[in-house]
């Protein structure tokens, strides 16, 4: 295991508000060299602490303008496997978790509208072998979105293997 350190906690509370920000302007607020920088930055990509970068799209823009999260119930847990791998043919379904609690497996979907929701429903989420059933929830707006604390209190080690949760 390696250990994250406070210069690389501060690279990463910087760059998480903005991906795109100079290397140098990163330098420059913490007293490092842009080279010292890069090295770090590319440290912990290679640590899978970072484990992407780009631009957000925001849905609304390409005419998806609904947003919901769909439970759904499978007929066994075994089954989730073969249920993903139907549920990454449909393209308008952007997250899927495998839950304890009341579901399965819990999704994020966009829809055009609810005309558009009502076919992913019927139409392909319910006619999967093995989704016994779903309980839509639409979201009305996102009020919060951000990434986890970085918190500079103290230096942590971080498990190699690190995950994308």
């Amino acid at each position: 295991m390696e250990k994250i350190d406070n210069l690389d906690k501060k690279i990463l509370e910087i760059i998480s508000c903005n991906a795109r920000v100079p290397f140098k302007d990163v330098a420059a607020e913490c007293g490092v060299s842009r080279a010292a920088i890069h090295q770090r930055v590319q440290r912990l990509v290679d640590m899978g602490v970072i484990v992407g970068s780009g631009y957000h799209v925001n849905p609304v823009s390409l005419g998806y303008a609904t947003c919901t999260y769909v439970g759904i119930t499978l007929e066994k847990g075994s089954m989730y496997k073969r249920v993903v791998s139907e549920f990454e043919k449909i393209p308008e379904i952007v997250e899927c978790h495998f839950t304890t609690g009341p579901y399965t497996m819990l999704i994020k979907l966009y829809a055009r509208d609810n005309a558009h929701l009502m076919e992913l429903l019927n139409d392909r989420l319910q006619e999967i072998p093995g989704v016994v059933a779903t309980e839509t929830l639409i979201s009305l707006r996102q009020s919060i979105k951000k990434e986890v604390p970085i918190g500079l209190q103290h230096a942590e080690q971080v498990p190699s293997g690190l995950e994308e949760a």
